[in-house]
């Protein structure tokens, strides 16, 4: 993936299905990747959706669920400098945000939900699950 070219936006996810593409051949690989890329939301809470989404299919990946790995990975390497950054504000008020899409999901029909917040011009916590 280093000589991978660059994404400026992450892939979009929301069409990935347990049923698309072949099997992939390295379940384990997939598994590790997508591991690893768990850990990083933990300061990087931009690409939590699409962690979350591919973290889904962690008992039988595709080629499909691979492919939009791939193209995470390429995000992040784009996006080198993005992560949380504190900074001193004057404002202590406090911002929620909140989403949800009710019942997204074609396989299990569950809805998907986030929210960040805010404290000033901080982000304090966020989260995004099915």
């Amino acid at each position: 993936m280093e000589a991978a070219k660059p994404m400026p936006t992450p892939c979009s996810t929301t069409n990935l299905t347990k049923n698309n593409g072949d099997l992939f051949p390295d379940p384990t690989l997939y598994r590790s990747i997508v591991g690893a890329l768990h850990y990083l939301t933990l300061t990087r809470p931009d690409i939590a959706y699409s962690v979350n989404k591919v973290c889904q299919f962690m008992h039988s990946p595709t080629t499909e669920h691979w492919a939009a790995v791939k193209c995470l990975l390429r995000y992040i390497k784009d996006t080198l400098d993005h992560g949380i950054h504190l900074r001193v504000s004057q404002s202590i008020l406090l911002n929620v945000y909140t989403d949800a899409d009710w019942v997204g999901c074609p396989d299990d029909r569950r809805s998907t939900s986030g929210f960040c917040i805010y404290l000033g011009d901080n982000v304090i916590s966020w989260s995004s699950k099915k």
